[in-house]
């Protein structure tokens, strides 16, 4: 009982932060021909004062409320708690289409209990969207249930599919032409926790990226958990959840295509 509470507890913070953050990173939306754009790793990896000043107002908020819960955001990085709990935050997951007038972006919020992801809130301002789920609590949209379909396959649904710089342009190509050989098709849109809570709201039947970042993958993963799916586990140990690795979530019809396709 005391580590429901104790995850309830965080719940509400964790959407209460997630539609703060939200809310701040539209206003910024809405005057983004203002932001000065900087590069990260290449020229596609971009991020602005947006996304650093939503992710200290959320990590401000959460350092309030839960001084020793540890925190991993994006643009700041990992610092350990000394609780058994660590948030994991992308304050604008999709800062590209941000930045260029596309409303496929989000607030990603996830709380880990060990290496396990109990609480995840994707919030969509420019859909008014807010995704929630917690551990045995299952997930819902503006808070309708959700769960997914299986009867929805590879063949007759849409999968959402992200890479980035880090993968080969050779490696893009045979996945998607494993998709498109096995008799399914293919999304993007620049938000791979966006495509996640798609997942769960059975919008697409799965999700996947050879290399993905926690703060990217994880508040999506407890979603789909909580929505009837199944995810490829992400490991946190140490500073394993700063490295990037393979992500798939998907609904039961279409688990065995797209783990064949990924090779998992």
């Amino acid at each position: 009982m005391e580590s429901h509470d104790e995850i309830m507890a965080r719940l509400a913070l964790a959407e209460a932060v997630a539609r703060e953050g939200g809310a701040t990173a539209l206003s910024y939306f809405n005057r983004r021909e203002t932001l000065v754009v900087e590069t990260k790793y290449d020229l596609q990896d971009v991020v602005s004062i947006a996304d650093r000043e939503v992710e200290q107002l959320i990590a401000s908020r959460i350092r309030d409320a839960f001084p020793d819960d540890g925190f991993l955001g994006e643009e700041s990085g990992l610092q350990v708690g000394e609780s058994d709990y660590t948030w994991v935050v992308d304050p604008i997951d999709g800062t590209s289409p941000f930045l260029n007038g596309m409303p496929s972006w989000c607030v990603s919020v996830a709380v880990l209990r060990g290496d396990v992801p109990v609480i995840g809130v994707i919030f969509a301002p420019t859909y008014q969207e807010c995704y929630v789920a917690a551990l045995g609590q299952g997930a819902t949209l503006n808070g309708h249930r959700l769960q997914v379909d299986p009867t929805r396959t590879l063949q007759n649904h849409v999968t959402g599919f992200g890479a980035n710089s880090y993968v080969s342009p050779q490696q893009v190509g045979e996945i998607v032409a494993a998709l498109l050989s096995a008799g399914g098709n293919f999304i993007r849109i620049g938000s791979g926790a966006l495509m996640l809570a798609w997942v769960a709201a059975g919008r697409v039947v799965g999700y996947y990226e050879p290399y993905m970042h926690a703060w990217d993958c994880l508040a999506g993963y407890c979603l789909v958990k909580e929505a009837g799916g199944w995810y490829h586990p992400f490991k946190t140990e140490g500073d394993r959840i700063t490295k990037g690795a393979q992500v798939l979530a998907v609904a039961p019809g279409a688990e065995a295509d797209l783990r064949r396709i990924a090779g998992l």
